[in-house]
């Protein structure tokens, strides 16, 4: 078996949330667990920090890992999607899981598996706790993949567990109101366990609050604190990301971290971490800017950054996931822009001519792309220097231009 033949066979198991939608959701984690036992409970051996949310917990994700390594810690990192390749998901201090370590972890395990019936996230997961066991990682930063409560990465007792914020995205799993969604993602809450929330926002502060109670955990709201942190990564938005990630640092017991481990940290999280796709700036003239922000609450902040933009004409390719609201977030788009609609290369993508059918009814005006590649090259085809062309609307469509 080779590393494509493993990775080709990892893709293939079914169910997997990313290329399927809601047919990949499990209803309880025997199967992790079941995994953990296999491997003989990796996620003991070493210490995490838990880090949900709707928007923002892959950029905080970062931002905690970047100061952890600033503080001269062995800092392992787990977060999905990946953009690019596979081994993004797993990185020990910014450098990615070898393909070698893959194809062993697949080839030792593919009997177990595929008896257990693993999906692609739960083995990824479980492949992630094991190398972070195997090569002694001070600490990992271990991102949410989908809610909480259920999500296969709830099998770690962390050091101190992160909520950034709660929107409204994959409502056909988490429930359709803020305060459902809240109730699952307030599952990663451990006794005893400090809990940060990012924003305190008046619709679901109370299910945070009686959740922390119930399990006698110390609760601190990020936004509380009126300091700003300066960060590398562009966007208005990180500013809430920053803040929730230093109250995550301040509540960890047993770590020497300084301000200026922080200050550092979050001023090198791009390099120290290799975080793509969050207001990244591609080219300069004409100004070219991809971003993975995919739900109301994160596209809302993305176009407002967007609108205080210069340029002489603004173009935007869009693609988007078919279970994507449209409703919610095609009102958020500027109408004095030219579109290029085009459609992600996985499975559950939306077809291009659906999605520019739907937004005509919103006066967003453009053509019709046969792939992302396609809308993106027109796209820089047509933009003069001054103008700007914006990448976005799925994590996927980022993937593609990157």
């Amino acid at each position: 078996m080779t590393y494509q033949e493993a990775l080709d066979w990892m893709f293939a198991q079914l169910p997997m949330f990313q290329r399927q939608g809601a047919v990949a959701f499990k209803k309880d984690l025997s199967i992790t667990l079941a995994l953990s036992i296999e491997l003989g409970f990796p996620e003991r051996q070493f210490k995490s920090i838990h880090v949900g949310g709707t928007n923002g917990k892959g950029s905080a994700s970062h931002m905690i890992a970047s100061v952890l390594q600033e503080a001269g810690y062995k800092v392992g990192l787990y977060t999905s999607p990946h953009l690019k390749s596979f081994t993004e998901r797993i990185k020990i201090n910014g450098t990615e899981i070898s393909e070698e370590k893959v194809l062993n972890f697949i080839q030792k395990n593919k009997t177990f598996l595929e008896q257990q019936g693993l999906s692609f996230f739960e083995m990824t997961v479980g492949m992630a706790f094991h190398f972070f066991a195997q090569e002694a990682v001070d600490v990992a930063v271990i991102e949410v993949g989908l809610g909480g409560r259920l999500d296969s990465t709830n099998i770690i007792r962390p050091e101190v567990s992160v909520i950034t914020n709660i929107g409204l995205d994959h409502t056909q799993f988490l429930g359709e109101s803020l305060v459902e969604i809240a109730g699952e993602k307030a599952g990663i809450i451990k006794k005893d366990v400090p809990v940060v929330i990012g924003e305190r926002q008046t619709e679901v502060e109370a299910v945070f609050l009686e959740k922390a109670q119930s399990m006698q955990s110390p609760i601190h709201f990020a936004s509380d604190n009126p300091t700003e942190y300066a960060t590398d990564l562009l966007g208005e938005y990180q500013k809430k990301n920053s803040k929730t990630a230093v109250a995550a640092i301040k509540q960890l017991s047993g770590f020497l971290v300084t301000d200026n481990h922080i200050a550092k940290g979050l001023l090198k999280v791009v390099e120290n971490t290799k975080l793509l796709g969050r207001w990244q700036v591609l080219q300069g003239s004409p100004k070219v800017v991809c971003d993975t922000a995919h739900n109301k609450d994160g596209l809302q902040l993305t176009l407002q950054q967007l609108a205080k933009e210069p340029y002489a004409v603004l173009h935007i390719v869009l693609g988007v996931v078919s279970d994507k609201k449209l409703n919610e977030v095609l009102p958020l788009f500027p109408k004095n822009a030219r579109y290029y609609f085009c459609k992600p290369n996985i499975p559950r993508g939306m077809s291009a001519n659906e999605l520019q059918k739907e937004a005509q009814n919103y006066h967003l005006e453009g053509a019709v792309f046969e792939s992302v590649k396609t809308a993106y090259s027109e796209a820089l085809s047509m933009a003069k220097p001054d103008d700007f062309i914006y990448v976005g609307g799925s994590t996927f469509v980022v993937a593609e231009v990157l």
